[in-house]
Formats: C-alpha cells, sequence, structure tokens
C-alpha cells in the first residue's frame, strides 16, 4: 500500500514514486549513510521514517511514536509545506512498494528548543492521515520519563545519513550503529565537549572513534532496551574519538510527548 489516499489522486506523490524508480540513474536521492555501521535486514527497523523534501530530498530521520505522530529533532524543522514523510522505507534510491508517504499537518517543536545550545531539540510531527501498521511499519516504544541509560550501555543508531566526513558513494539503504553510552561527566570533560551538554542530552561512542551517527542522520533514533531514548542532535564531525555523538534525551520529554498528543485527540474530539 502506498499510502492512505490514492496516489493517482495526488500528483506529489506519484511524481516522488516516479524520482524513486530512476533515482539510480539520476542520482536525486542518493544520500551517505551512517559511519562505520552496516545494513541491518530490509524493513527490521520499521518505526523509522524519512523526512524528505517536497522533491523528495532526504535530510533527516524520525520515528514512529504514533498512528498520527513522528518524534524528530527541532532543528529538522523546514516547515509543513516543504516536508514529506516516508515510513516503510530501505533503499531511498529505489521503490519497493512498501513505502508510506504523508504530509505533515503540523509541527510542534519543544517550546524551549534553543538553537544556538542544541537544548531540548526535539520536535513532533502530526501526520494528515494515520499511517497503516503492517509488517515494514510500526510505532517505537519510548522510556518513561526521566529514566536514564547507564554509561557502558550499548545501544544502536540507524539513518540515512553520512559515511564519512566527505560522504560516500555507496548503495542507498538505510544504515546501523551500535554504540556505547559515554557518561555525562566525561562528554563534558575540557577535553571533549567542556560543559556544553546539558540534562536533556546524552552522549554515545567509542573512546576509538571511528562510528558515530553524521549529517542526515538527524532527528533518527537511539534505541536502547528496545526504547527510543536518542534521538541524534549534533556533534563535532562525525567518528572523531574527542567527540562521541550527542543526542536529545527523549526521557526527559516524555510527559511533553504524551501531553502534545493526547491533548490534540481531546481538541479534536471536543469540537
Amino acid at each position: 500500500m502506498l499510502a492512505s489516499i490514492p496516489v493517482m489522486a495526488c500528483p506529489l506523490l506519484w511524481t516522488l514514486v516516479l524520482l524513486k524508480v530512476f533515482a539510480a540513474d539520476c542520482q536525486v536521492l542518493v544520500q551517505p549513510r551512517i559511519v562505520g555501521g552496516y545494513a541491518p535486514s530490509p524493513n527490521s527497523v520499521k518505526y523509522i521514517v524519512s523526512l524528505q523534501t517536497s522533491k523528495g530530498q532526504h535530510f533527516c530521520g524520525g520515528s514512529l511514536v504514533h498512528k498520527y505522530w513522528v518524534l524528530t529533532a527541532a532543528h529538522c524543522n523546514m516547515g509543513v509545506d516543504q516536508m514529506m514523510i516516508v515510513a516503510g522505507d530501505y533503499a531511498l534510491g529505489l521503490y519497493e512498494g512498501t513505502e508510506q508517504y504523508f504530509k505533515p499537518h503540523s509541527l510542534i517543536p519543544h517550546p524551549l528548543y534553543n538553537k544556538t545550545t542544541n537544548n531540548a531539540d526535539i520536535m513532533l510531527i502530526k501526520l494528515r492521515a494515520p499511517i497503516d501498521q503492517n509488517r515494514y511499519v510500526s510505532l517505537a516504544p519510548l522510556p518513561r520519563q526521566n529514566t536514564g541509560v547507564l554509561p557502558g550501555r550499548v545501544c544502536r543508531v540507524s539513518g540515512w545519513g553520512s559515511t564519512s566526513h566527505s560522504g560516500g558513494e555507496i548503495p542507498p539503504t538505510l544504515h546501523t550503529v551500535k554504540l556505547p553510552i559515554v557518561s555525562t561527566a566525561k562528554c563534558n570533560s575540557s577535553e571533549s565537549f567542556s560543559g556544553n551538554i546539558t540534562s536533556n542530552m546524552i552522549c554515545a561512542g567509542y573512546s576509538t572513534g571511528g562510528k558515530d551517527a553524521c549529517k542526515g542522520d538527524s532527528g533518527g533514533p537511539l534505541v536502547c532496551d528496545g526504547r527510543v531514548y536518542g534521538l541524534v542532535s549534533w556533534g563535532n564531525g562525525c567518528g572523531d574519538a574527542r567527540f562521541p555523538g550527542v543526542y536529545t534525551a527523549v526521557s526527559r520529554f516524555r510527559r511533553w510527548i504524551d501531553q502534545t498528543i493526547y491533548s490534540s485527540f481531546t481538541r479534536c474530539y471536543k469540537h
């Protein structure tokens, strides 16, 4: 099923499908991927979505947390009119028949998001139509409010972002990499981020470097113990041994997520 509305009734969606079919030739959608990772089994990360421009260019990742809602980073805000959400995707350059396409109804960045410090880098996207949960698409479990992840715990981040500082010419499939959580104290040390890590952030990466999320992975999920504990937010380069990747700590915002989603439905039912 392509979407919740007929493709032929929406020229934009049909155009996107055609772009995906011919991407191997025209390179329209080819994006480099995660640094030091591997390609998981097709559609094994069922909750991940690709945020794309209205022309089909991938720019951020996100996670399905409700049939009408996507969780991503606030710095991925391009505006409602410039965005398309694609669920059930694996190879961005190919039309596989598993994709579902959606336009956003509204974008809700956290009110405390600070683009200078990257604090509270989290946003909810409400979809115009509900997703169809199937064997290719499902929802991501979230942690409870203020639950943490201990340093050393190995988590997994997935996305369609860069494989290196310069980007790599590789098949445009989803990639994933396993990374250990780094303590805030170490991440905030003078040898690393020098106090710029707030209580709303978590760090993950190896002391030897070489494995990391990168450009294009923003907003994508860092999954620990089966739950999305982090969203790709910022960093200093990709795979640098001194600078682990920095993620928005989702558990710090679980209450806000629930209030935003369910108060929205309450408003709908009142009218």
